[in-house]
Formats: structure tokens, C-alpha cells, sequence
């Protein structure tokens, strides 16, 4: 009797996909907003090959891209004012959201202080990440290394521009394994009555051009206020991070482009107030034009 055996159909391969995490950023305690890890969110293959073929776009761009369909949260960190409250150790801090959480953030280039986590100090850190959704709770806490390493933490206050939240995060207690249970790490929940409501900020997208003309570019601090209709504005904001991107940005006949986190204005923008705070050997700018885009929250 001659056996037969039914094979079944060979699946073609399935096409790989390939997926685009750009970046262009600095991953640099000392540049942009001192992260030394971030996450990236995959972008359209069009987008990428579009800024490859040098069409014009700043290679920046792409970075941009990835700023544009992130959220920016303001760390302040108020270490106590007791003896030894200080710490060396290297402090991390975890957002827990309704969607997801930022995974481990070091905090390690204070926006105030050079010496960070000193006794009855405030600092002050950016947090990026992809939408994590209504904040729920924190972990902080730090590796217990270096020479002092025990540490008095007062509060923690994180201002979520795109929820229009600022939320303080009361703790009082030491992280430290010589004193109060021996914890070196925390999670801490908000307080409801300390929380501050405003209305959100969106994402806009905001392209200078530098004039083609001698002595046109500037080191200066270059600020912009929008306003939109019923007197609504904005508060003033550098589009600069700090000196060095100063230095870098707004040279002669440049285009330079800024996602920025600002109040909401509507849909109409009716005008827009920008200039530089002066001081520097080059300051003075002459400036060609400025477009504006409202991001809408997907970061079309």
C-alpha cells in the first residue's frame, strides 16, 4: 500500500520591516537638556529618506521629529535642610503615567546648581519622553555611591506642560541605609491638594531664517512670545537650551528649527513678539523671517 503525505504549502517569507529610530541629539550631561539616555519613537521611512537627499532641512530635523511626539516635564528636587542631607550618590528618578512609565532618568545636569543635592537646595531637570499620560506616581532614588552618600529629600515638583498640571510629590524621609528603614529608593504619590491646574501647552514649530547679509548672525539669547486672538498670549521663551546652542544656532543666511512646548493660543496666531536679551560680542541679529506651526497632539 503506497503511503502519501499531505505537506502543507510553504509560507512565503514575511517581508522584514525596517523600522527608523532617529535621533541627532546630544546624549551629553553637558549639551541640550543633559539627558545621557533617551527614547525614540520610529518615524515614517518617507520622512527619513525626504531629510537624506539634502533637500534643505537642517539634518536636525529628524530629531525634531522625534521632539515633536514627545512630552517635556519640569523635575524640581528640594533636597532638606538638615545635617548630612546632601547627597554625591547618583539620583534617578522613574514617572509612572496612566499609559507608561519613563523608564530609569538620571538626574544628573541641574539647571540651577553646578554642586547638585546640596543641603536646603533646589534643582532643577527636564525629563523627556514619549506620552506616559496622567502622572500617578514617582521613584526616586540613587545608587548609594560615592563619599556622602545619605540623603534627605524634602519634595519633588514636576510640571507637565501638555497635561497643564504641576504636581508636588511630598516625601520628608532620608534615603539612606543608616537611617529610617534603610531604603536608598522611594515611590511617592502625589498631593492632591498642592496640585497646581493651568491649561495645556502644545507643541509649536517654530523656523527662523537669518538674513544673507554681512554681521547678520547673533550669539544672543533669542526669545519669542505668540499671541492669538482676545489678548491671549504666551509667556516669553528662549529658543535656546543654553550658551552653546546660542553660539550654534542663528549664524548668517541659517535656518534653524524649534519644536517648543508654549500655552495654547488657538488657531489663529495674530502676532508674534521675538528678540535677544543683547550682551556678547555679537549680538546684534538681523532676522529675515519667522513660520509657526500648531502641532496637534500626534505631531502632525
Amino acid at each position: 500500500r503506497l503511503l502519501t503525505s499531505k505537506r502543507a504549502p510553504r509560507e512565503e517569507p514575511a517581508v522584514p520591516i525596517l523600522y527608523y529610530f532617529p535621533c541627532q541629539r546630544w546624549l551629553a550631561v553637558e549639551e541640550d537638556d543633559g539627558q545621557v539616555a533617551r527614547e525614540l519613537v520610529p518615524v515614517d521611512e518617507a520622512f527619513v529618506k525626504k531629510d537624506s537627499e539634502n533637500d534643505g532641512q537642517s539634518p536636525a530635523t529628524l530629531g525634531l521629529e522625534q521632539k515633536a511626539k514627545s512630552t517635556t516635564y519640569t523635575v524640581k528636587v528640594k533636597t532638606g535642610d538638615k545635617k548630612n542631607a546632601g547627597t554625591d550618590a547618583n539620583v534617578f528618578i522613574i514617572l509612572y503615567g496612566s499609559k507608561d512609565d519613563t523608564g530609569i532618568v538620571s538626574l544628573k545636569a541641574s539647571k540651577i546648581n553646578k554642586n547638585k543635592f546640596e543641603r536646603g537646595k533646589v534643582d532643577e531637570f527636564t525629563v523627556e519622553s514619549v506620552d506616559i499620560g496622567d502622572l500617578k506616581k514617582i521613584k526616586i532614588g540613587h545608587d548609594n555611591k560615592g563619599n556622602s552618600t545619605g540623603w534627605f529629600l524634602e519634595w519633588v515638583e514636576i510640571d507637565a506642560p501638555s497635561l497643564g498640571q504641576c504636581l508636588k510629590f511630598p516625601c520628608g524621609r532620608w534615603l539612606d541605609k543608616s537611617e529610617d528603614d534603610g531604603a536608598t529608593e522611594r515611590i511617592i504619590f502625589p498631593a492632591e491638594l498642592q496640585t497646581v491646574e493651568y491649561i495645556p501647552f502644545v507643541p509649536y514649530e517654530i523656523t527662523v531664517y537669518t538674513s544673507d547679509i554681512f554681521g547678520a548672525g547673533t550669539d544672543a539669547d533669542v526669545f519669542i512670545v505668540l499671541y492669538g486672538s482676545d489678548g491671549i498670549c504666551t509667556q516669553q521663551k528662549s529658543l535656546c537650551l543654553n550658551k552653546r546652542e546660542q553660539r550654534m544656532y542663528f549664524e548668517r543666511n541659517s535656518v534653524n528649527q524649534f519644536i517648543v512646548e508654549l500655552e495654547d493660543v488657538g488657531d489663529i496666531i495674530e502676532k508674534i513678539r521675538i528678540g535677544h536679551k543683547g550682551g556678547g560680542l555679537n549680538s546684534g541679529w538681523h532676522l529675515d523671517r519667522v513660520t509657526i506651526r500648531r502641532l496637534l497632539p500626534n505631531g502632525k
